[in-house]
């Protein structure tokens, strides 16, 4: 485990409310229209694991690998909902992580600041917004069976539409996250801590979106790039409150029409 004093200027207002063209997204290959597909969590609490990596961390390729992992996972997309967010503040050891963001460091570091996590580190694992360290110990993932909504999402026709309905009667402003998931992806490493590796990154986040509403209702544009040359696309997403980004409730699945697609 790595461990960093360093701490990006947490800022929520400067980063929630972030919405940004999925079509800007910088990636290799041309657009595709986004095929016809639903996602739902059902009624039961789906579970968001957020991984905090670096490919300049010599730490992080056995977590990256366990999550990887999870492609085969019978529960995938069902029961949980794997996101990697690469960070950027390792990039001074001497390789730049081409899928790190600074706006993932800042997630992280508003996790620290929010007393979530107890500091900014890789592998860093959160679990339904709260810190586990148990991967490092080889113990069980924790459960939560909290009362939660259901989330659906559905796209047509290059237009995502999505619902949260709450379990409990109040209204609130609710953040809808979005990120395109890429799996596959194989990164070879030349320099920094990891020189001479080849490394697998699966669930790695290509693309992360936040989008407020007052009603638990949303409606935006969606026609996701081509996956990058060998890798498959998903689609992560979940609902959290505004002033809080733990998550309520999640759903994702496959991006393409290929043997793993859909969220079955």
């Amino acid at each position: 485990m790595k461990t960093t004093k360093w701490l990006p200027s947490p800022c929520c207002k400067s980063y929630l409310p972030v919405l940004f063209a999925l079509v800007a997204i910088s990636l290799p290959g041309y657009l595709l229209a986004a095929d016809e597909m639903s996602f739902d969590s059902g009624k039961h609490r789906v579970t968001l694991i957020e991984l905090f990596t670096s490919q300049g961390c010599s730490s992080c390729p056995p977590a990256e690998r366990w999550m990887g992992n999870l492609k085969d996972h019978p529960l995938l997309w069902k029961e949980l909902v794997p996101v990697a967010f690469h960070v950027d503040y390792w990039d001074y050891l001497g390789w730049k992580d081409k899928l790190a963001d600074p706006m993932f460091a800042k997630r992280q570091a508003h996790y620290r600041r929010d007393g979530n996590i107890s500091s900014v580190y890789t592998p860093g694992l959160v679990v339904n917004g709260k810190e586990w360290r148990g991967w490092f110990r080889k113990q069980s993932m924790p459960s939560d069976e909290g009362k939660t909504g259901r989330l659906s999402v559905d796209i047509q026709h290059g237009t995502l539409q999505a619902t949260y309905r709450s379990a409990t009667p109040d209204t609130e402003t609710l953040s809808l996250n979005l990120a395109v998931l890429g799996t596959g992806i194989s990164e070879i490493v030349s320099a920094g801590e990891n020189h001479g590796k080849t490394l697998p990154q699966d669930f790695s986040v290509l693309s992360h979106r936040i989008i407020r509403s007052e009603d638990g209702r949303w409606e935006t544009g969606f026609i996701p790039p081509a996956a990058p040359a060998g890798s498959q696309l998903a689609l992560a997403a979940w609902v959290s409150r505004i002033d809080n980004q733990a998550p309520l409730q999640a759903t994702g699945g496959w991006l393409s029409n290929s043997a793993r697609d859909g969220n079955e």
